[in-house]
């Protein structure tokens, strides 16, 4: 998660000190920095699929990063399920994380890190607990990033080495107003009819106490692969989907 902090410096309030502040280093971060995170979602989307029947779901987590080094690691969790509706069990996803950040120039910057997804109690024949490593490239406020699993990938079998190309942007709009872009693409090796792109185009603003986001997605996922079986709706539809979150 990104915040946006905005300094405002008014001269008629502040005289001099805004010429002083300006002059002056920005402070320096601590070495080491861990957050947590709680969220709020009327449907959890992963790359454009609900992991919830079209369903609210819960979802908190945290993170560690070393500022020296650019090293991180965290874990997140959500309330799913995909995995019923697959013929197995389990209402939870936790992903563990860890990766590297850090400047190729003053304007490129990269994220690279591995990304494990677990389904406890799962129980399907093929397991949908599911690895991949990922690199990213950023500039200004857009980025690209590909995910390549090196294993099997949330339960389709024989599809090591499919992989996610996604390509976005957030760019503010106005003071804690962030536009929000999104186009990617999933490949699953050996199972072509569940390959699909998806979409999405929001904002999210931070209030400060909360922050909040409005995001309208969709995708051209096939409704055989994407249909859920309880409830018989397309889990690729178009809808809109609002989240409130905290960092603290």
């Amino acid at each position: 998660m990104k915040k946006v902090l905005l300094v405002a410096a008014l001269s008629a309030l502040f005289g001099n000190h805004a010429a002083q502040a300006q002059d002056a280093a920005p402070a320096a971060k601590p070495e080491h920095e861990v957050s947590f995170n709680a969220a709020l979602a009327t449907d959890y989307r992963y790359r454009g699929i609900s992991q919830t029947r079209l369903q609210p779901a819960l979802q908190g987590g945290a993170d560690y990063v070393n500022n020296p080094s650019g090293m991180y690691a965290g874990v997140w969790a959500s309330t799913i399920k995909w995995t019923k509706d697959a013929g197995g069990g389990g209402s939870v996803e936790v992903d563990l994380y860890a990766g590297k950040r850090g400047a190729l120039t003053s304007d490129i910057s990269y994220d690279v890190g591995v990304l494990t997804y677990v389904y406890p109690s799962n129980g399907l024949a093929v397991s949908a607990n599911t690895t991949e490593v990922y690199g990213q490239l950023s500039y200004g406020s857009a980025y690209l990033k590909y995910s390549h699993a090196t294993t099997n990938l949330f339960g389709f079998a024989n599809s090591k080495n499919s992989g996610y190309l996604d390509l976005g942007g957030n760019i503010e709009i106005d003071s804690g107003l962030v536009l929000n872009l999104h186009a990617g693409h999933q490949s699953v090796k050996n199972n072509n009819t569940s390959a699909y792109s998806d979409w999405k185009i929001g904002v999210t603003k931070d209030f400060g106490v909360l922050s909040g986001s409005i995001t309208v997605i969709g995708t051209n996922a096939g409704k055989l692969a994407y249909t859920s079986p309880a409830n018989g709706k397309f889990l690729g539809k178009t809808s809109v989907v609002a989240m409130v979150s905290k960092t603290f």
